[in-house]
């Protein structure tokens, strides 16, 4: 009975098609949308995860709270307390430094370029892999050292030398008043995914280069900051309360003073935030549902109209109203339902062209693409249900008379 049902709905479809198509329209621009934004929000939130992977999951960074008026001096870290908190974590912690940062122009016989600098330890490429391709990394003689040692990537290289391979090269730049000569020792070449990219820009500009930490932490060797990657991401939370606790007894003050800030946290706060849009953009769309619902309504009454005595032939020949109830409702079903397969098909289509021109990964997820059919299905029932009743109580001998 139901296949029969099913060959006549597709029947009246096809008797009809531009009409049927128009009705669908409205289905499929609402599930076009829907499976278009739910998968983009889903496409962001695997970038962005795929993004805090690469700069490291188990990282954090360890500081006063904003919100402690009574800031002390005693409260900014040295590197004896770095190292002590290094001996007592030990195996714990994968890499560990000050966060230290400075701008300042570089300058290489006429040339000046603005460059960014960054301290970090000699063990830096253990946690974030540097593709180096000419001379060698930082090493812990140059940390100990504070020699005036840099690793710089080609485009900072080819911006104030002038060529890429500028390994032996020196320059001079400013850092806390003293003007001092700094020699290139291993030049790298930068790898960005194509979300980073998109969000920091290929800058093509300026130049970005990794120096000793040491020398950025000199005169006073005070520092704001620790930089820490833990070494296990399973017990990583255990791991950061205890050092929190640790920090806070060394320093006098109470765990709570202290700020935690790890990637593993905003990772999930961006991931939240990503989800919550997705869902409220796509619940928006999902309005359009009801436009197509209220179409696949109005059709259906004419399709019903129209085929009055068609009812009345069926109903004199033994057909039972439920028998006629389940055919309408089978058509309008089936037309809702089909405008669900081509708006989910157009909108994985836009999001996967877009995925490409971008060259960012897409994620379409085979069960949202079943619920939106599934869905569409039952918006068809739902809107059919008026039309569908209306056909079934029709009085044969009526519906036969009908011109």
């Amino acid at each position: 009975m139901l296949v029969e049902n099913m060959k006549m709905a597709f029947s009246a479809i096809r008797a009809n098609k531009m009409r049927s198509f128009l009705t669908m329209l409205g289905i499929i621009i609402g599930i076009g949308s829907v499976i278009a934004i739910v998968s983009i929000g889903d496409t962001m939130k695997s970038a962005f995860e795929g993004l805090y992977k690469d700069i490291g999951v188990t990282q954090a960074y360890l500081y006063i709270g904003y919100w402690v008026d009574d800031v002390r001096q005693s409260d900014y870290f040295t590197l004896d307390e770095m190292e002590r908190i290094k001996e007592v974590f030990g195996d714990e912690i994968a890499y560990i430094d000050c966060s230290s940062y400075a701008s300042a122009d570089a300058v290489s016989g006429k040339t000046t370029v603005k460059f960014s600098f960054t301290g970090i330890d000699y063990n830096y490429p253990n946690v974030q892999p540097v593709n180096l391709i000419y001379g060698r990394f930082l090493n812990e003689g140059d940390i100990l050292g504070r020699r005036k040692n840099v690793v710089m990537d080609t485009v900072s290289a080819n911006n104030l030398f002038g060529v890429e391979n500028a390994v032996g090269k020196t320059f001079r730049t400013t850092l806390y008043g003293y003007t001092d000569e700094y020699t290139v020792i291993g030049i790298y070449r930068k790898e960005q995914g194509p979300l980073q990219a998109m969000m920091m820009g290929a800058s093509t500009e300026g130049g970005e280069a990794y120096l000793p930490y040491t020398i950025l932490t000199w005169p006073n060797d005070y520092f704001y900051n620790l930089h820490i990657y833990a070494e296990n991401e399973e017990h990583m939370d255990d791991f950061y309360n205890r050092l929190k606790a640790y920090v806070a007894k060394m320093k006098d003050r109470k765990p709570e003073d202290f700020r935690l800030s790890t990637v593993k946290d905003e990772m999930g706060s961006v991931s939240g935030m990503l989800g919550k849009m997705a869902l409220a953009v796509g619940g928006i769309a999902a309005i359009s549902l009801l436009v197509g619902g209220i179409g696949i309504m109005n059709i259906m009454l004419v399709s019903v109209t129209e085929r009055t005595r068609e009812i009345g032939i069926r109903k004199s020949l033994g057909a039972r109203t439920r028998d006629v109830l389940i055919q309408f409702l089978t058509e309008s079903a089936i037309l809702s339902a089909c405008g669900g397969i081509l708006g989910t098909m157009l909108g994985g289509g836009l999001v996967t062209v877009g995925g490409m021109i971008m060259g960012i990964p897409t994620v379409i997820r085979p069960g949202v693409v079943l619920l939106a059919v599934g869905f569409s299905a039952m918006v068809g029932v739902f809107f059919g249900i008026y039309p569908a009743s209306k056909a079934a109580k029709k009085d044969p001998i009526e519906a036969l008379r009908y011109e």
